[in-house]
């Protein structure tokens, strides 16, 4: 079983983040070979944290030497590489790792988008959760491409179009 777990700090409007996040969490695991967390015996969770651009910043200073905010950023807790032995942990509980969204940026992005705040945060927490679990666009154009056709067949499930295509509305 998959836990989204959510804190949502001001500046981010009053919304149903937690169902969010737990939809867009299930979507991305399914789209991929580890759908099975979402069903396992084991607690799994996933940490997301609705915050502002100030607080991405430092993160993104402290942990990645880039000291301007960013739209999404993952902290993997298990490798990779551990990924499909999970369901022999003993402890019957597995944090993923953690996902923190900057309010500035991701609001930003949806105005240029054309897309509600709502769907694009969707599309963050898809990419996070594909990071999780060790998906990386940066590391080749032919894993940047297969990322992203995870991130068009989850957000499919939820009726969401394809964040890629430019939108002119």
């Amino acid at each position: 079983m998959i836990t989204a777990e959510v804190a949502s700090e001001p500046p981010w409007p009053e919304a149903d983040w937690d169902a969010l996040a737990q939809r867009a969490v299930m979507a991305a695991l399914t789209a991929t070979p580890y759908a099975d967390i979402a069903t396992a015996p084991y607690a799994a969770e996933i940490s997301i944290r609705f915050t502002s651009n100030d607080e991405v910043q430092a993160l993104n200073r402290d942990y990645r030497h880039k000291d301007k905010p960013t739209n999404v950023l993952s902290f993997p807790m298990v490798q990779a590489d551990l990924l499909e032995s999970l369901s022999d942990s003993d402890d019957g509980e597995v944090l993923l790792g953690d996902i923190v969204i900057a309010h500035g940026v991701t609001t930003a992005e949806a105005e240029e988008k054309h897309v509600s705040l709502e769907e694009h945060a969707t599309h963050l927490i898809v990419h996070g959760t594909l990071h999780l679990l060790g998906y990386d666009h940066e590391q080749g154009e032919a894993e940047a491409d297969h990322m992203e056709e995870l991130e068009r067949a989850a957000l499919a499930t939820l009726g969401i179009a394809d964040p890629y295509v430019v939108r002119e509305d």
